[in-house]
């Protein structure tokens, strides 16, 4: 007679089939595929949510604005970079619910008015942005989807106002975020990373390429502290959700990175790039100025989408 396995071990299989679905589409600092059991302390938070037989909430920062870079990207207003993005995830979802029927639902914490003044984006560019992510989501049918920013939490205050208070609340002192850096590899490698696009993001700097250098790299600190404050602010508005992230994370971090499109390398979004529709039905993530020569454009709703290398948009 087959043994029933005991009730303690069903969340914790049905947890571990779930961390399955996300595994192959892990961001991570690694080469080698790790298992699920390597993500201990994702498969307790998803146990937490099977035991009590709720939708498991999934929380990620990130589509915060576009590039000020026009040699990356299509304009300043979500395109079809973020709408197979979202896609994606929204099916990600759908994937859950068939090994966990309450299902489970993605929040983007959209973080533009986090960095705002740090990347050289305008506010009203970012409300745009977040706007037409939630018509998006609405016109789409994303019904698992929704967008939590900085008006959310604290409504009209100007964004100037808004930023501060989040500085002075969560973000770490600048002289520990220093000695980290110098210290952990991890944390290394994300403020190359970001200094690298700070850089890639400006365009028309009047100075010489050290001096920008120079400046970018101040500039990450900030960027940084911001992203501690904006993760800090994000774990009090959803303390139980699971915390996903668009960086490459390491295996059985407590943040688990996801990768939304097939690009180059790691550190490339929806947001920092343009879609191309390549010849063989696939879609990939580039710079405008790539992309262009690899295709041709197509415009959605009069406005410029993606490229695409066949003859149907």
């Amino acid at each position: 007679m087959p043994l029933t396995p005991a009730p303690d071990t069903l969340p914790t299989n049905i947890s571990a089939a779930i961390l399955n679905l996300l595994l192959p589409h892990h961001r991570t600092t690694g080469h080698a595929r790790a298992s699920a059991e390597a993500f201990p302390h994702q498969l307790r938070q998803i146990s937490d949510f099977v035991r009590e037989g709720a939708p498991i909430v999934f929380t990620l920062p990130g589509f915060p604005c576009k590039s000020p870079n026009p040699a990356k990207v299509l304009g300043h207003l979500p395109d079809m970079g973020e709408r197979l993005s979202l896609t994606f995830l929204n099916a990600l979802c759908a994937e859950i619910e068939r090994i966990h029927p309450p299902g489970a639902r993605m929040v983007i914490c959209s973080d533009g008015h986090i960095f705002g003044d740090l990347i050289g984006v305008p506010d009203e560019h970012i409300d745009a942005y977040a706007d037409e992510l939630r018509v998006l989501i609405s016109g789409l049918g994303l019904e698992r989807l929704s967008v939590f920013d900085l008006r959310d939490v604290l409504g009209d205050l100007p964004h100037d106002a808004k930023r501060s208070h989040v500085h002075e609340a969560y973000a770490p002192a600048l002289e520990s975020l220093r000695a980290e850096i110098g210290t952990d590899d991890h944390t290394l490698a994300l403020y190359r990373g970001i200094t690298r696009f700070l850089v890639e993001d400006t365009a028309d700097y009047p100075g010489t390429r050290s001096a920008l250098q120079r400046q970018c790299r101040q500039r990450a600190y900030g960027v940084i502290q911001r992203s501690r404050a904006w993760g800090d602010l994000i774990a009090d508005h959803h303390p139980h959700s699971v915390r996903l992230s668009i960086h490459p994370q390491p295996i059985g971090a407590p943040k688990f990175g996801i990768r939304l499109l097939d690009a180059p390398d790691v550190w490339t979004t929806p947001w920092h790039s343009a879609a191309l529709h390549r010849a063989d039905g696939s879609w990939t993530l580039m710079s405008r100025t790539r992309a262009a020569q690899q295709g041709r454009l197509v415009l959605r709703d009069g406005r410029p989408s993606h490229f695409t290398q066949g003859r149907a948009a």
